[in-house]
C-alpha cells in the first residue's frame, strides 16, 4: 500500500466520524495550549531582561543612573564625581559619562516677565497621538524634527501664569536660556505615558543642542565592565554616591533596577511552567487513553472493512500501519491546535502585562507541541494497531 494512499484512507476514516474525532482531540489541544501559552509568556520575559541591560559594541552592559535634584540649578554629576567613580570601581566600571536625560527632567522656566521657577519638562520627537489640545495648535512633524522654538504648555501652568489660554499662546518661555514660542495649550493625561505628563513640551532635537553636558548633568552613563554584574555595581555606585557624590546634599541618586524585576518574574514562569507542564501531563495522558479507546471502538466497527482488506492482499503489516497512523493523525491534528491557540492566548494575555512584556513563539516550541503529539499518538496507538493487524482472516469471514 503506498504511503498516499496510507493518508487518504487514514484521513477519510477520520472524516468519517468528525464529531467523534475532534472531541477526541479536546485533551490534546488543552494541554498542548497550557504549555505553550506559559512557554510563550516566559521566552517573553526572558527577551525583555536581555533587552533591559544595554550592550555596546564589546558586549559590555550599560545602565544608567539618575539624580533627582531639589534644586534645579544644581546638577547631580560632574566631572569630580566621574574621576572618584572610575578611582574607587576601576576594576568593574570601565567607562562613566555624563549624558543628558530625555525624560523625568526638571528645568528652569521664565514665563514672560515672571521669575524663573522649576517645571517638568517632556521631551517630543514625534507628534502625540493622544494629546489632548484646548487651546492653539499642536507641535507639526516638521517643527519637531528641524527644532523650530515652539513650545506646548499644560492647562494649568497657563493659567496661574497669564490668567487665561489665550493670553499665553504666542508669548516667550525661557529654558535654559533658550526662547520658545507657546503655540498650544494641552490637558495633562496622567493615563497615558509620556511628555503629557509634564508642564511644559518642547522640541527634543533643539532641547539636547541647548544643553552642556562636559560640566554636569542629572545622567550618568555607566559602561560596566566584562563578567561583571551590572545591576550589583550600579547599586555600589549609586551607595558610594550617597555618602561622596557632590550633589549628596541637594537630592537623591537612583538606580532603576528593571533586571531584577524583570528576574523575579521570570522565576515565576519557570516555577509556573514547571507547574504547568506537570498539569499538561495528566491532561496529555488522560487525552492518550481517550485516543485509545477510540481507536479500540474503531477497530471493533471496522471488523469487516479489515477483512476485505485481508481478502484483497493487504499484509497485518498494512493494518498496524493505517490504524497507527490514524492514531498519529488525531494527536499531531490536536497538538497544532494546541500550539495556535496556545500562541493566541498568550498574545492575549501579553497585552495586559507591565513592562511591554511580549509573548514569544520560538522553533523548540512548536517542535515540542509536535514531538509530544506525535508521542502521545505513537504510545497509545500502538495497541490498537496490532489489534487490528492481528485479525483472523477466517474468523472474520464466520
Amino acid at each position: 500500500m503506498k504511503t498516499i494512499e496510507l493518508f487518504k484512507a487514514a484521513w477519510q476514516s477520520l472524516h468519517a466520524n468528525p464529531k467523534r474525532s475532534f472531541l477526541t482531540m479536546i485533551g490534546i489541544i488543552i494541554g498542548i495550549a497550557a504549555v505553550i501559552t506559559i512557554m510563550a509568556l516566559g521566552n517573553g520575559v526572558k527577551q525583555k531582561m536581555i533587552e533591559s541591560f544595554k550592550t555596546t559594541e564589546g558586549g559590555e552592559q550599560t545602565t544608567t543612573i539618575n539624580f533627582l535634584s531639589d534644586d534645579p540649578q544644581k546638577v547631580g554629576f560632574t566631572q569630580q564625581d566621574i574621576l572618584a567613580i572610575e578611582q574607587n570601581f576601576s576594576g568593574q566600571v570601565k567607562n562613566a559619562k555624563l549624558e543628558q536625560k530625555d525624560s523625568e527632567i526638571t528645568a528652569t522656566a521664565e514665563f514672560g516677565n515672571s521669575a524663573a521657577q522649576a517645571v517638568s519638562l517632556g521631551l517630543m520627537k514625534d507628534p502625540i497621538k493622544d494629546l489632548k489640545l484646548v487651546a492653539g495648535k499642536e507641535l507639526t512633524k516638521t517643527a519637531i524634527a528641524t527644532g523650530k522654538n515652539e513650545a506646548l504648555v499644560a492647562k494649568e501652568v497657563a493659567r496661574s501664569q497669564y490668567g487665561s489660554l489665550e493670553r499665553a499662546l504666542g508669548t516667550p518661555v525661557f529654558i535654559n536660556n533658550t526662547s520658545y514660542t507657546i503655540v498650544g495649550i494641552y490637558e495633562k493625561n496622567m493615563n497615558v505615558e509620556g511628555p503629557a505628563l509634564n508642564d511644559v513640551i518642547v522640541p527634543k532635537a533643539l532641547y539636547l543642542t541647548t544643553v552642556d553636558t562636559t560640566t554636569g548633568s542629572n545622567s550618568l552613563k555607566l559602561t560596566i565592565t566584562k563578567g561583571k554584574s551590572a545591576s550589583t555595581v550600579s547599586k555600589k555606585v549609586v551607595k558610594y554616591l550617597k555618602k561622596n557624590g557632590s550633589a549628596k546634599n541637594n537630592g537623591q541618586y537612583e538606580y532603576f533596577d528593571a533586571g531584577a524585576i524583570l528576574q523575579s518574574i521570570s522565576n515565576v514562569f519557570d516555577m509556573l511552567t514547571y507547574f504547568i507542564s506537570a498539569i499538561a501531563g495528566i491532561s496529555l495522558f488522560i487525552a492518550g487513553i481517550g485516543v485509545m479507546n477510540m481507536m479500540y471502538i474503531s477497530v471493533s466497527e471496522r471488523t469487516q472493512e479489515i477483512g476485505i482488506r485481508l481478502a484483497i492482499g493487504a499484509t497485518p503489516r498494512n493494518i498496524m500501519n493505517q490504524f497507527l497512523l490514524e492514531a498519529i493523525m488525531l494527536t499531531v491534528g490536536g497538538g497544532l491546535l494546541g500550539f495556535l491557540c496556545g500562541w493566541g492566548l498568550a498574545s492575549l494575555i501579553s497585552t495586559f502585562l507591565p513592562y511591554g512584556i511580549k509573548a514569544a513563539v520560538t522553533l523548540s516550541s512548536f517542535l515540542l507541541a509536535f514531538g509530544v503529539s506525535t508521542a502521545v499518538g505513537i504510545i497509545f496507538g500502538i495497541l490498537p494497531a496490532k489489534q487490528a493487524a492481528n485479525k483472523n482472516l477466517i474468523d472474520i469471514l464466520r
